[in-house]
């Protein structure tokens, strides 16, 4: 037995479902910023040794190659651009570590498209250009959430198989 009124509630919801959504087509154009980190490797039989700083910039050059050939679903890569590269003492390596900047300007469909940027070890900063205010409806908000979830869990899956070969 339905509590009296309650009919009047599911009509008036009806009403509302009839309604179509009302969708945005708006892109979001951000400026992501990643630092890769540069690994000294020693020298074997007198050749074949890096510094921090070229090894940084020779895995920055490899970065920006897959970001302009390299096709990401709901984003697409406008400029990259490639800062100095500089160093930072290192507590744990007891040594001179050094950074490759690489900025890129991406427009985006979604919000959701953007947090895979976010979820890598080399993110340092996302700035949205465009547009100034964003209104999310729930359904948007929940894709965000899975989102975050499915890149935080695909890193971890990735770092539990490196770490165990």
């Amino acid at each position: 037995m339905l509590k009296p009124g309650f009919e009047r509630h599911l009509i008036e919801d009806n009403r509302q479902g009839d309604e179509p959504e009302k969708k945005t087509s708006t892109k979001i154009r951000a400026r992501i910023r990643f630092d890769y980190r540069g690994k000294a490797r020693p020298a074997r039989f007198f050749f074949g040794g890096k510094d921090s700083e070229s090894a940084a910039a020779e895995l920055r050059e490899q970065q920006a190659a897959l970001w302009r050939n390299v096709p990401v679903q709901g984003v697409f890569v406008e400029n990259i651009e490639v800062g100095e590269i500089y160093s930072v003492y290192d507590e744990e390596a007891d040594d001179e570590v050094a950074y490759a900047p690489l900025e890129l300007e991406v427009t985006a469909d979604s919000l959701g498209a953007l947090v895979r940027f976010a979820v890598k070890e080399e993110f340092r900063r996302l700035m949205i250009l465009e547009p100034d205010d964003l209104n999310l409806s729930i359904r948007e908000m929940e894709h965000i959430f899975f989102e975050v979830y499915n890149q935080v869990k695909t890193q971890w899956m990735q770092r539990i198989k490196r770490y165990a070969d």
